[in-house]
């Protein structure tokens, strides 16, 4: 079980979305998380004048070109990097990454990191982001894991775990194991005539071409998803709405578990069988124009027995 811990936070500007340096009691190190924006400012800091780690996050990418066939991705991309002067490297990428917008760096106060120790935790790093699955990682290059002797490598595991709690206080939550949210754990049943009274259970979320072929039938999967909080522990199902040219409810499944997506309170729903094709299809109605705009909420049986949308929801 976790152990309890308490950090402190310094926000020397006065602005908790800014600045922040952050310690803990009996620790030699010193992490401190700021918005691009600010580095002019805060670069002739003395931590930067030190051997360290950091990282920097965006919901760009600089060089490579992320697949979004599903017309939007939560996940931040991060690049992972360790410098002998931490402030002439992040004075390179100020210039040369576009992608960044917030950067945290880790350094110590006796400058007892040596350069096998950052090497180590730049390679840990970087594998936990790959194990992770929670962004795209922008370094080019996977370092293979340098040698430390027994000790030192115990000084460093216990240097990389001060790390590792402190990074979701300030935002960067990548390196997490992922938990479901909810575990529905469901399989599809027979249905039964819907009630105007009956709770819902399934989430309708639409979807281009690309994204639903490669992702809901053939990942059977679906993320970047809205969920409201009361929701969670509700959905049981999910069905796909196609948007133009089919502009109709064509597919649906069963979910398996709700897992977050991102870092922006968004979710991933993971299915317990694959998606159905729905023997009459669900279109938008009789309207000439319009198109279903975000998730909805309906019930299973009356997703069933619908003939248009308007039979699950109001459209607009």
């Amino acid at each position: 079980m976790p152990e309890p811990f308490t950090i402190r936070i310094f926000v020397p500007d006065g602005d908790p979305e800014s600045v922040q340096v952050v310690d803990k009691l009996n620790w030699t190190g010193v992490g401190i998380a700021f918005p691009r924006r600010k580095w002019p400012d805060v670069k002739s800091r003395q931590e930067f004048s030190s051997m360290g780690i950091y990282l920097l996050c965006g919901y760009g990418t600089s060089f490579k070109e992320v697949d979004d066939d599903l017309g939007e991705d939560d996940l931040p991309t991060i690049y992972i990097g360790q410098a002998d002067v931490l402030q002439s490297r992040i004075d390179a990428h100020y210039k040369n990454k576009d992608f960044w917008d917030r950067c945290t760096t880790f350094t110590t106060t006796n400058n007892s990191l040596n350069r096998a120790h950052v090497n180590w935790i730049e390679y840990a790093l970087i594998e936990k982001a790959k194990t992770s699955g929670r962004c795209h990682l922008d370094n080019d290059v996977s370092p293979r894991e340098p040698r430390l002797t027994e000790a030192e490598k115990a000084d460093t595991k216990a240097f990389l775990k001060e790390i590792l709690q402190i990074l979701p206080l300030v935002n960067v939550r990548v390196f997490e194991t992922i938990n479901p949210v909810a575990t529905p754990h469901a399989t599809l049943p027979d249905v039964q005539p819907s009630s105007s009274n009956v709770e819902n259970d399934t989430i309708v979320v639409p979807a281009k071409k690309e994204g639903f072929e490669r992702v809901f039938i053939n990942e059977n999967c679906w993320h970047a998803i809205r969920i409201s909080g009361g929701m969670l522990d509700k959905i049981k199902y999910i069905a796909s709405y196609q948007t133009k040219p089919v502009s109709a409810i064509t597919h649906y499944a069963p979910v398996e578990k709700i897992e977050p997506y991102g870092e922006n309170n968004k979710y991933k729903v993971i299915f317990s069988q694959p998606a159905q094709l729905l023997e009459n299809p669900i279109p938008f109605g009789n309207a000439t124009s319009g198109s279903m705009q975000g998730s909805r909420y309906t019930n299973f049986s009356k997703l069933m027995a619908a003939n248009t949308l308007s039979d699950l929801f109001p459209i607009r």
